[in-house]
Parts: structure tokens; sequence; C-alpha cells
């Protein structure tokens, strides 16, 4: 199998893992700190303490349509914001790790030996999934807080600046 197929299938599967993990973890309802807030400020698209999270809010409406007007399902579901986008940020930070560990051994873009090939994707798989199980992230992936999209967006962001960068 090449390298960059290679590469794909094994980051989906890191966010596979971290997405069936934090699914299998996730707040039933609401738990302690600001998720009630963000739950209800989501649900009913209200104004959050400052400075707010606009875009988590309504996201997270958008989830709570999924209820199916169960309310004893919505913080459910806005609680799944934060399990998407923590999945996501794993698949990205694999990638990244990948990309850093590519430029930093110098391997040639197509060019990729057995045994560069086994180090990169290695080391981001253990740094993906080192990061995926660490305590505060997960606690911040499994209930509806803004922390799980904020490092969403910052490994998303990172992410793309080392692909136009290295590309």
């Amino acid at each position: 199998m090449d390298y960059k197929k290679l590469n794909n299938i094994i980051g989906w599967l890191m966010f596979v893992i971290a997405a069936i993990v934090y699914l299998v973890t996730v707040e039933p309802s609401t738990s302690l700190w600001d998720c009630g807030e963000y739950i209800s400020t989501s649900n009913k698209l209200e104004v959050g303490h400052p400075p707010g999270a606009p875009l988590f809010m309504l996201i997270g409406r958008l989830f709570s349509f999924l209820a199916f007007g169960d309310v004893t399902r919505v913080a459910f579901w806005i609680n799944m914001v934060s399990v998407v986008a923590s999945a996501f940020t794993v698949l990205f930070l694999f990638w990244t790790i990948v990309m850093a560990g590519r430029k930093l051994i110098g391997a040639v873009k197509g060019q990729e030996t057995p045994i560069q090939t086994l180090l990169l994707i290695g080391a981001g798989a253990i740094g993906a999934l080192s990061f995926a199980f660490t305590d505060s992230f997960w606690f911040s992936a499994v209930e509806g807080e803004v922390y799980a999209m904020s490092s969403f967006f910052t490994a998303f962001v990172f992410w793309a600046m080392l692909k136009w960068e290295l590309v």
C-alpha cells in the first residue's frame, strides 16, 4: 500500500477510535461548570456569558434538532458537538504530526521507505492517541463546552498552515 493511502486510512482510523471512545463515554445530560449554560443557550439560542460562543451555540442548536422534540435528549445531542469536534481534532493532530515528522526526517514525497513510513505513521498514531486520552482533553470531549470546538479549530488551522507550507 502506498504512503498517501496508508496515511489517510490510519488518520481516519484515529478519528473512528476517538469518536467511538468519546461516544461511549459522553455525558447523557449536563455536568457541572458552564455546560448547563451552554446547553440551555444552545437549545434556545440565547446569549451566554461573555465572551460567549456564538458558533458553538449555533452548531449546538443544529445538533439539538436530532433530539426530535424529546427534551430529555437535547443535552446529549449538544454534548455530541464536542464528541465530533474532538474526534476531528485527533484526526488533524495525527496528520499534523506526520507532516512535521516528514519534514524532520527529510522524507521525500512519493519516495518514502518502508522504515520512514512506519516511523511517521507510528509517531502520528502514538501522538494523536496519547492526546486523545489525556485527562483534560477527554473531559472536554464528552461535555457541552466550547473547549473541544476551540481545539478542533486550532488543530485544523495548524494542519492547514503546514499543508500550505509543505505542499
